[in-house]
């Protein structure tokens, strides 16, 4: 079982930087890839970007690339998403979640923290 906690949403005006991180219970967590997803009201989840269980490895979903940056820490349990350049659209409650093999089916989330960026 793993469990996940979310931190460091806010509210922040556009251009600015945020970084969001995932704290996760239990002994396995370098089992799991990692990764952050959103979802803005009225909108489908969105795929933010993910990271290999060894951390050497992350994919950032098309419309945050060049912007934000994602890391992990097994030492810590502990996963990160750096935002910079924030703008409006990406105001969204942003979600952790944990998987072993299917990204599109994570086995953990986290309950989420929102993010809003003003114009």
């Amino acid at each position: 079982q793993v469990q996940l906690v979310e931190s460091g949403g806010g509210l922040v005006q556009a251009g600015g930087s945020l970084r969001l991180s995932c704290a996760a219970s239990g002994r396995t967590f370098d089992n799991y890839a990692m990764g952050w997803f959103r979802q803005a009201p009225g909108k489908a989840r969105e795929f933010v970007g993910g990271i290999t269980s060894s951390g050497g490895k992350g994919v950032l979903g098309d419309s945050v690339k060049g912007r934000f940056t994602i890391s992990r820490d097994n030492a810590k349990n502990t996963v990160y998403l750096q935002m910079n350049s924030l703008k409006p659209e990406d105001t969204a409650v942003y979600y952790c979640a944990a998987w072993v093999t299917d990204y599109e089916s994570p086995d953990y989330w986290g309950q989420g923290t929102q993010v809003t960026v003003s114009s």
